[in-house]
């Protein structure tokens, strides 16, 4: 039986909790469970705390997991990524106050707070730079205010949040994050068939499947427009002049798609959501 680590609360586990329903896994119903058995799909499902789970994936204790990227850096555990699920999304960045730091050399012999010390110390010795880190459990921005710290590394989305309190982002981005599937083996039974799954469940949310009748003569025009993943499957009609197409067209695309197509000459054009996909 397969065992995964999924995110116990926060952000990464109502995702997470989602898209395992989407995959057909049963999932907790109760906050209060800690582990959830889907014997249909012989896997073993185990709530942790999301800075936990790469430690446990990458001591062997489980066979994969679910968090984000910035705690497995941060971890230092042996655990790798697997695939990227595209879902909570940060960027990691210094800050201090406005106007004083230009870059990250700007920092040497300096003190930097951040509740992600091992994601900064490593990105230090990478860029050669010497500061004292000072461990913090969240709200670092208020490190500089307090006189903890002389700048801080943390989570930046619009920045507001630095703006309060005298700060703004510089020097380059620590890291790009999103939640990931992490392992320390990926050949482990089963692993292959649960990414397969998580994979379907992004393409099935990145995808439409659109239907539409064409004029025969306009296939080659109408299929620059709807390329689809490999080809459309075309269809003929009763009247041999006219063909049915279907297609994948990426969901953010398809209203101008459709634009498109009506304009070609195409008629009866049909949108349906993808539920489930194998790619």
């Amino acid at each position: 039986m397969l065992r995964i680590a999924i995110p116990n609360k926060g952000m990464l586990a109502e995702a997470s909790i989602s898209m395992l329903t989407e995959s057909g896994y049963v999932v907790r119903r109760d906050p209060k469970e800690l582990i959830v058995q889907d014997p249909a799909n012989d896997v073993e499902f185990f709530y942790l705390r999301p800075r936990d789970i790469a430690t446990y994936v990458g001591s062997g204790a489980l066979d994969i997991g679910i968090t984000g990227r910035d705690l497995l850096v941060d971890s230092g555990s042996e655990a790798i990524e697997i695939s990227d699920l595209e879902f909570g999304p940060s960027t990691f960045r210094f800050a201090g106050p406005i106007g004083k730091f230009k870059d990250v050399v700007d920092l040497t012999g300096l003190r930097i707070a951040t509740s992600y010390v091992g994601l900064v110390r490593a990105f230090l010795i990478k860029h050669n730079v010497s500061a004292e880190i000072i461990a913090l459990d969240g709200a670092v921005e208020s490190a500089v205010r307090l006189g903890v710290a002389d700048a801080v590394a943390d989570v930046v989305s619009t920045g507001t949040t630095l703006k309060q309190q005298g700060l703004e982002a510089f020097g380059p981005t620590l890291l790009e994050s999103s939640a990931v599937l992490i392992g320390a083996d990926p050949s482990v039974p089963g692993v292959a068939t649960f990414e397969r799954r998580m994979r379907g469940v992004l393409v099935a949310r990145r995808y439409v499947l659109m239907d539409y009748d064409l004029p025969a003569r306009l296939i080659e025009a109408a299929t620059k427009i709807t390329p689809g993943l490999e080809s459309p499957t075309i269809s003929p009609l009763k009247d041999g002049e006219w063909v049915a197409v279907r297609v994948l067209v990426p969901r953010a695309e398809m209203n101008s798609v459709m634009d498109s197509l009506y304009e070609l000459g195409a008629k009866a054009i049909l949108v349906s959501a993808v539920h489930a996909a194998r790619i």
